[in-house]
């Protein structure tokens, strides 16, 4: 056969790229990464995350195997973390999918999530609890709750530091600057390589198979516009400005089947004063999801969700899409001072919008709302909210009786003054739609046969999210399918040498 410049080509730089780049080394594959953006924008939209994971596992001493290594005897003392399995992990995916997920999909990212974790630590990334944003101090100890409770250390950008640094160790080049434009194919439709657009203009790169793993369509504004809906191009993009959607397209050129909820979103409540696009400092933290601790009201004064309907995880997802549709595309968190010191770190960082009061109606002119409308609100808010043992770390059923829409849990009053009010909008983070992989990562063509030599992993994968997602389960999902693509393409690249 020809000689190509390499075995296995990587089009993209976040976790889910960098994982398949690592899996067809291991596979004895010659892989390049191909990377659109430069160097100091590197990491796609892993980079910015707060680098939590969601998998499957046995509680505490589980996950102290070969995950949590670091920890000492006396912080696994102040841990209460509970079991997180895999039928649990499967209930939670389909309740908030309404199970549309793709079943094979769904248990191939469940039972490969725990070896996963342990093979990226194996691969030098570094695990910690999640004490600040996921547990809460319960008796003198961390009782963590919602599923996803360990992170990278350093967030998603020591996730991305430390698969970069692996990757140099190995002797793994990747070219920054080098966005790929289109895919290359022989005459019998294998997988021949890429063409791409780097500082020198355009050049062909030879390969025996390609994994494509650069991201969704979400900073995309008329993409954006035409799948999701009228809007949607004014909303903040969470993270980098690269993800246009060019992996899908040249996918789809080449005639790759669509997948997936193309009308759905990953999107959260996102500080108001954010940029366009993410801040490479404050990267997650203009995120606000601490709004299970209070109520939020739209521009007229109204509440529009039931904030405690279920854990934080698994609603967050879905209400920041309910902030785009509220008047102006923008929403209050309202809190009391028997709240306001639970909140997460994000609420004290320097640029958080907020303003604060001794009233109600103070606060409502500060905000520029009808004060009467805003302390009606409250007011019947805080008439409605039932007795009850208050436990922000499960499901409390300490619920509100006569509204619409109720708070199903954790319904305290709003009056502790000084009340404080945080002003957000929607920040978009990653779209649902993309390409149909089978179980080998694999792309699929229209007609359900595999295009030869090319592989699919990370959010232009469609088939696992619909409508909501459950936190934590994005950089597992990359990881997982990262790596089955990358050990798939590596070995149709060797096998076919």
């Amino acid at each position: 056969m020809a000689e190509m410049d390499f075995d296995v080509v990587v089009v993209g730089a976040g976790n889910a790229a960098l994982c398949a780049a690592l899996a067809a080394y291991e596979g004895g594959a010659k892989v390049l990464v191909l990377e659109k953006a430069s160097e100091d924008e590197k990491g796609g939209n892993s980079y910015f995350t707060a680098g939590g994971f969601r998998f499957a596992h046995e509680g505490l001493a589980d996950v102290c195997e070969d995950v949590l290594v670091d920890l000492s005897d006396a912080e696994r003392d102040q841990i209460v973390l509970p079991s997180h399995d895999r039928q649990y992990f499967y209930e939670q995916l389909m309740k908030v999918t309404h199970h549309q997920c793709d079943e094979t999909m769904a248990w191939r990212l469940i039972d490969d999530s725990r070896p996963t974790m342990g093979w990226l630590r194996g691969h030098g990334v570094r695990f910690i609890p999640m004490f600040g944003r996921q547990s809460y101090l319960v008796d003198g100890k961390h009782v963590f709750y919602g599923g996803v409770n360990i992170e990278a250390v350093g967030g998603g950008q020591g996730l991305v530091e430390f698969e970069l640094a692996r990757l140099e160790k190995l002797g793994i080049e990747i070219r920054y600057e080098t966005g790929a434009t289109k895919l290359l194919q022989d005459q019998r439709c294998n997988i021949t390589g890429v063409q791409v657009r780097g500082p020198n203009g355009y050049e062909e790169i030879t390969a025996r198979s390609v994994v494509l793993a650069c991201g969704g369509f979400e900073a995309n504004p008329e993409m954006r516009v035409r799948y999701l809906g009228p809007g949607w191009d004014l909303c903040r993009v969470r993270g980098t400005r690269h993800n246009k959607g060019e992996g899908i397209q040249m996918a789809l050129d080449i005639g790759a089947q669509a997948f997936g909820n193309w009308s759905g979103c990953h999107s959260v409540g996102w500080d108001i004063s954010a940029p366009p696009y993410g801040d490479r400092v404050v990267l997650d933290n203009f995120q606000k999801h601490s709004y299970p601790l209070g109520i939020m009201v739209n521009l007229d004064g109204n509440r529009f969700v039931d904030e405690g309907e279920d854990l934080r995880n698994l609603t967050y997802v879905r209400f920041g899409r309910e902030i785009m549709a509220q008047p102006h595309r923008t929403c209050v968190q309202i809190f009391d001072q028997k709240t306001i010191d639970m909140l997460r770190d994000e609420y004290r960082i320097h640029q958080v919008t907020k303003v604060e009061s001794d009233t109600i109606e103070g606060l409502a002119e500060e905000l520029e709302i009808d004060p009467e409308a805003l302390a009606k609100t409250v007011s019947e808010y805080n008439a409605a909210c039932q007795p009850g043992d208050y436990n922000p770390a499960i499901l409390d059923g300490v619920t509100t009786k006569g509204i619409t829409p109720a708070k199903t849990n954790w319904a305290l009053p709003i009056d502790k003054p000084p009340y404080a009010g945080f002003i957000t909008t929607t920040g978009i983070t990653f779209t649902f739609g993309g390409l149909r992989i089978n179980d080998e990562g694999a792309v699929q063509d229209v007609s359900e046969r595999s295009i030869p030599g090319l592989y699919a992993a990370g959010e232009l994968v469609g088939g696992l999210f619909y409508g909501n997602y459950p936190g934590g389960s994005g950089l597992m999902a990359g990881s997982v399918f990262g790596k089955l693509a990358g050990t798939s393409a590596a070995s149709f690249a060797v096998g076919n040498a």
